[in-house]
């Protein structure tokens, strides 16, 4: 379809397009990309926090396992994820991929139920941090601090970072990377090394994981990965995107399934395995630190603390700047208020982020007045603000992986010019689609056992909720749009693209 470019509207925004792309913006190569997507899972938080938990709530030993198969998973997701990724350059990447490869209404559904669970995952790490900071600075100052203290401090930070060089804030989020990845060898050479009951492979085994139960390990286990899939989010701002997001997304992958399934074996071997599950439910990501004080040395549990902070501190960053992103990208095709495409000097989504920042300013504020005097106490944040929304983000982003392998098949369909193998254009997307539906029905199947309820309750239903309806009303609104606005609803999920004649496009 070919869209009118005369009117003023449309040289204004094709100015800002150009700008958009513009060399200036380019910063992003492989390493900084990769480095994006893996703080997004947070190494530390994950082997201290994640791992810990897993054990200690499915009581199940084969959590190394788990990492390897949700890995493999994700790679044959990722074949063609990274192929669509070479054609579509946009800063709403599921916005984008649904939208050219099912429907544009489909894909304004997509970009709204990522949007929520970007948010989700993001502001739901900040109650973990106000816990842990507030906990730190007790123990090691004497002053009790309100958890939600540290969480407004942090914000200002992270917004600060959000409006500036996207370049700046992935060196800072590669120095503390490269940190956390050292804590996390040394405490897995330790492990090897102490193993109380001798090394053991008993969690690499198949009968480990495949038993009743294996639902609730997946479950967990996703949420470790969630970040991989925003290498296409920097597409705008990479410095050969067709190169660097493909390869910045399998390295991320492969990084992290490795790294992970080695660490939470070290884990179980330095615990041993028949004490594992009683001390992980005991001393949760204390078990990390208690280790390392007992066998490395007091030093080096008191920086693998500190880290634990700056791990939480890069993730939120991370996950901060794919959901300014998303704002970015709706608000510049006017799904959304068009004012949400504002830059700063820098090149940075300056209207998104400070939306990003607001939401998580006032989601703070409700679970502060909220847990006023609750019965959980100092927990009160890890229980509910990080519990309740990091799974309902992690469901969200699996069931919008599963949508985008659908996606990938439909694109590549519309565009046989393109001339895509049947690996790459079908039958990797169809066994990524399938993988992921069942991953998302089985954390849908353990929704109770990751909010830590004993039974169904009305957070059951609300939360997951939160993630689909809003996608749902995303549908409506682009039917409505395609009746009201056909201008606007043609560059739906075309980014820059939709200014010009798409290829092999047609009207749905």
């Amino acid at each position: 379809m070919s869209i009118p470019t005369s009117s003023p509207r449309r040289t204004k925004e094709a100015t800002v397009a150009q700008a958009a792309a513009s060399p200036r913006r380019r910063r992003l190569g492989v390493a900084s990309v990769t480095l994006m997507i893996i703080a997004a899972s947070a190494p530390l938080t994950v082997l201290a926090g994640g791992v810990t938990t897993t054990f200690a709530v499915t009581g199940l030993l084969g959590v190394p396992l788990s990492f390897l198969i949700l890995g493999a998973i994700l790679t044959v997701f990722a074949v063609g994820y990274a192929a669509m990724s070479r054609h579509v350059t946009n800063a709403g990447a599921f916005y984008a991929y649904v939208s050219q490869g099912i429907s544009r209404p489909a894909g304004v559904g997509a970009s709204l139920t990522a949007l929520m669970s970007y948010n989700l995952m993001q502001v739901g790490i900040y109650g973990i941090f106000g816990f842990t900071v507030s906990s730190f600075i007790s123990e090691r100052f004497g002053v009790d601090v309100p958890w939600w203290a540290p969480i407004l401090v942090c914000i200002a930070v992270v917004a600060a970072l959000g409006v500036n060089r996207v370049d700046l804030s992935a060196k800072v989020l590669g120095a503390l990377v490269a940190l956390e990845f050292l804590v996390v060898i040394v405490y897995d050479v330790a492990s090897f090394a102490v193993a109380p009951e001798g090394l053991t492979a008993a969690p690499l085994a198949p009968s480990s994981l495949f038993v009743p139960g294996i639902g609730a390990v997946l479950s967990f286990g996703v949420a470790a990965f969630m970040g991989f899939e925003s290498a296409a989010i920097y597409g705008e701002e990479a410095k050969e995107p067709h190169r660097t997001i493909p390869r910045a997304t399998y390295t991320a992958v492969g990084i992290i399934a490795v790294f992970y399934a080695v660490s939470s074996w070290a884990m179980a071997v330095g615990t041993g395995p028949s004490q594992l599950f009683d001390a992980a439910g005991k001393q949760g990501p204390d078990l990390v630190f208690s280790f390392l004080g007992a066998h490395v040395g007091q030093i080096a549990a008191d920086v693998a603390q500190v880290l634990f902070i700056t791990s939480l501190f890069a993730a939120l960053v991370s996950f901060h700047n794919a959901v300014a992103r998303y704002f970015f990208s709706l608000g510049r095709e006017r799904v959304l208020p068009g004012w949400l495409e504002a830059t700063s000097h820098h090149g940075a989504p300056k209207a998104g982020s400070l939306v990003q920042t607001g939401i998580a300013v006032l989601v703070t504020a409700g679970f502060a007045i909220a847990g006023n005097g609750s019965e959980l106490g100092p927990l009160y944040p890890v229980l509910t603000m990080f519990t309740w929304l990091t799974n309902a983000g992690a469901m969200g982003l699996v069931l919008l992986m599963a949508i985008v392998s659908v996606a990938v098949i439909g694109f590549f369909r519309r565009r046989p010019a393109l001339r895509a193998s049947a690996w790459t254009a079908v039958i990797a997307p169809a066994l990524g689609a399938v993988a992921l539906a069942v991953v998302f029905c089985l954390i849908v199947a353990n929704f109770d056992v990751l909010l830590g309820l004993t039974e169904p309750s009305a957070l059951s239903w609300v939360l997951p909720a939160i993630v689909v309806v809003p996608g749902l009303l995303g549908i409506l609104w682009a039917l409505r749009l395609r009746r009201t606005d056909a201008a606007l609803y043609a560059r739906i999920g075309h980014g820059e693209e939709g200014r010009a004649h798409h290829l092999g496009d047609e009207e749905d």
